[in-house]
């Protein structure tokens, strides 16, 4: 059962969670006429400090102004009311939920309508769910594309422009997967039913431009910003699908197989983890991680991996090979540095 805050910042003032309601003909439960941000709060020695605040208000007032909704509060008395309902329900980090929506008024979509503005924050884990930063997920490739240019305008984060986003991620589910990954209405790629998407090709970080139908994410542009400052070339350009499947070490962490053709034709998986790279000797298959605890394996005799040797912490190894007496695999352990390493098998 979902444990909710004590306290919620509502029309002006903290209320208790329970209090702060919305009549049931509000016309932002009807027609999406909301816009909201998803902002996020982390502890550190000094206490909590809310990442890029000022930024996610900025983009909630845009997203408002292209909506025609009038904000009832400066930028200000937001910024003030998210750190207050942090505060408030003793939270040392926080997903914040800073929204604005049109509430009960006229019954036409373009009816004159008061504006109510809300701040929730509570405990959230990751997005995906628990274990997906070590052990990434399996995505899809949706059915569902995301909206045309000039239609919905997705550079705003709007309520109804994520109907699209659950068309996306509830096929996903459905299907068995973690995520689905959408493409434009051009057939390029997008990004995800939640999140932007940068895909690694030959050491280059690619992501699709704001053109793509995406929303220009407060996150992704400090993912550029940072992958730049460490030396990495970082690319916007159009995206075919394909690119997908010619990623190397950068899309996630995602989770693959390792198979073969058994006498008969049949077709047999043999491992189904997270490997980079593998290599036959002898009818002994080995193969790297690189995720969180990653290590170069070899399968047992009972069909269960066995570590042989750990790899350094933050390292991807993308080639494995072995002989007679020795496994050897090579690493990017940094932008342009790679080592190659033997040990015995």
């Amino acid at each position: 059962m979902t444990q909710y805050p004590e306290h919620i910042w509502h029309n002006g003032s903290l209320k208790a969670w329970r209090d702060a309601t919305v009549h049931v003909m509000a016309h932002g439960l009807h027609y999406g006429s909301s816009v909201f941000e998803g902002i996020r709060c982390y502890e550190t020695p000094s206490g909590p400090v809310i990442f890029r605040l000022g930024d996610h208000l900025k983009r909630l007032y845009l997203s408002a102004k292209v909506y025609d909704i009038g904000m009832p509060y400066p930028e200000d008395v937001l910024a003030a009311a998210c750190r207050d309902v942090v505060k408030a329900n003793g939270l040392r980090s926080a997903y914040l939920r800073p929204v604005a929506f049109r509430g009960l008024g006229g019954f036409g979509l373009s009816a004159d309508c008061p504006t109510d503005v809300a701040v929730a924050a509570w405990e959230w884990g990751p997005y995906l769910g628990a274990g997906v930063l070590e052990s990434g997920i399996d995505a899809m490739v949706s059915s569902w594309q995301r909206v045309a240019p000039n239609t919905i305008p997705s550079g705003a984060k709007a309520g109804g422009n994520y109907l699209s986003g659950q068309l996306i991620a509830r096929e996903a589910r459905r299907l068995g997967f973690g995520e689905g990954i959408a493409m434009a209405s051009t057939g390029l790629i997008s990004e995800g039913a939640g999140e932007n998407l940068f895909i690694i090709v030959d050491g280059v970080i690619n992501t699709p431009p704001v053109s793509a139908g995406i929303l220009n994410g407060i996150t992704r542009h400090t993912v550029i910003t940072l992958a730049a400052d460490l030396g990495y070339t970082v690319v916007e350009r159009d995206l075919p699908r394909e690119t997908l499947y010619f990623a190397d070490e950068g899309l996630g962490d995602p989770k693959g197989l390792i198979g073969r053709i058994a006498p008969g034709g049949e077709a047999e998986i043999l491992v189904n983890r997270a490997p980079s790279d593998f290599a036959v000797s002898r009818g002994e298959l080995y193969w790297a991680e690189w995720t969180t605890g990653g290590a170069i394996f070899k399968l047992g005799a009972d069909g269960e991996p066995v570590a042989l040797h750990p790899l350094e912490a933050g390292a991807f190894t993308h080639a494995i090979a072995v002989d007679d007496s020795c496994v050897y695999w090579l690493s990017v352990v940094a932008p342009g540095q790679s080592t190659l390493t033997r040990a015995p098998r």
